[in-house]
């Protein structure tokens, strides 16, 4: 069972919206329909975050489990608090800094919002997306929407509306079609509920950016299986996520090292016939050999670059019908975090250390 639709798409100024087609796609979320569209991180799937049916829409078109929450994204302060109730102090201080932009709040859900935005808990995630196309749409929607990844479950996010199109053709009513997303990497998602701050889910804010704000903020991300049937606070908590079809191999170590030993299992799995590809930095483009496939996603010291292009490296390297990816940890300082993070998740906690 999933939501079946007539799909259009609407070329949209990512600067200056279009009013005709915003104006449409907000209809639309109002009657209960979908909406893709782009935010600065990725594109989301959107639905009104006050019915319930339509956010039973969602996990229909995503075939996503009604334990993973949806965030909801919000226009002005108004409508975040006609979601969340008791909301403390360093909610606003952190939302002073970082909003509009790439940073969820989980927060103590209103009771008149719908239990399934949030797996039933009593909580709820907020964010206040920068996009104008975002921005205009909950605008013109006049309501709060809920809107997850733009892909189906487990998949790479989306950050062009032709990934959209790959996994959500019939399944959304509307994709609005502003260009690729500038971050590339899902929102950093901080928990306000236990009386600290807590990181549940790095990504296009930093850890060092947070703790500017919040010197002693934790970093402490979940890594559930997928048979999983506890409800989280957070979505993005799966230990399998962000996957390509191909399988991925994920190394870790001191650079050098990692590159010689990515050369020889790529070799070893060539001999068995495997067609083999590589997610790397520029500077990693030469140590493989011309019957690799390898996708080149920015300079090793460009992780803004790298975080931009990671799930449409992964996308373009399905395209080529890899059977396996091979791909580095890029570190764990600034977008580093939220790198390891998706990457460990595409290769559901498989790691190979390096000496």
């Amino acid at each position: 069972m999933t939501y079946n639709a007539n799909t259009r798409i609407f070329h949209i100024d990512p600067i200056n919206p279009d009013s005709e087609a915003i104006t449409l796609a907000g209809d639309v979320i109002r009657k209960g329909g979908l909406v893709a569209f782009p935010t600065e991180t990725v594109y989301g799937l959107g639905a009104n975050a006050l019915d319930s049916e339509a956010l039973n829409r969602i996990y229909l078109a995503k075939a996503r489990p009604s334990s993973d929450p949806i965030i909801a994204h919000i226009f002005d302060d108004e409508q975040l608090n006609a979601l969340a109730i008791d909301i403390p102090e360093m909610a606003y201080r952190l939302s002073g800094f970082f909003w509009p932009g790439a940073l969820t709040l989980v927060l103590k859900r209103a009771p008149d919002v719908p239990d399934n935005i949030a797996t039933g808990l009593d909580t709820i995630a907020i964010r206040m997306p920068s996009h104008p196309i975002a921005r205009a749409l909950i605008q013109s929607a006049g309501v709060p929407i809920a809107a997850p990844s733009a892909n189906t479950f487990t998949r790479p996010s989306a950050t062009t509306a032709n990934h959209v199109l790959e996994d959500l053709d019939g399944r959304v009513d509307i994709i609005l079609d502003g260009g690729a997303t500038t971050i590339g990497l899902e929102s950093t998602v901080v928990d306000l509920t236990q009386g600290e701050s807590i990181v549940l889910r790095p990504g296009g804010i930093t850890m060092e950016h947070l703790r500017e704000i919040v010197p002693d903020i934790q970093l402490s991300p979940r890594y559930l299986k997928m048979d999983n049937q506890q409800a989280s606070s957070s979505p993005g908590q799966m230990v399998k996520h962000y996957s390509p079809n191909a399988e991925i191999m994920l190394f870790t170590g001191e650079t050098d090292a990692v590159i010689a030993h990515m050369q020889k299992i790529a070799f070893g799995l060539k001999e068995a016939g495997k067609r083999v590809g590589v997610l790397g930095a520029d500077e990693d483009y030469r140590y493989f050999a011309d019957d690799t496939d390898v996708k080149t996603l920015g300079s090793r010291d460009e992780l803004d670059a790298i975080s931009h292009s990671l799930f449409a490296g992964m996308r373009m390297l399905d395209g080529l019908q890899v059977d396996v990816i091979l791909v580095r940890d890029f570190g764990r300082k600034g977008l580093g975090a939220a790198l390891w993070d998706r990457l460990l998740r595409a290769a559901e906690g498989k790691v190979i250390a390096v000496e």
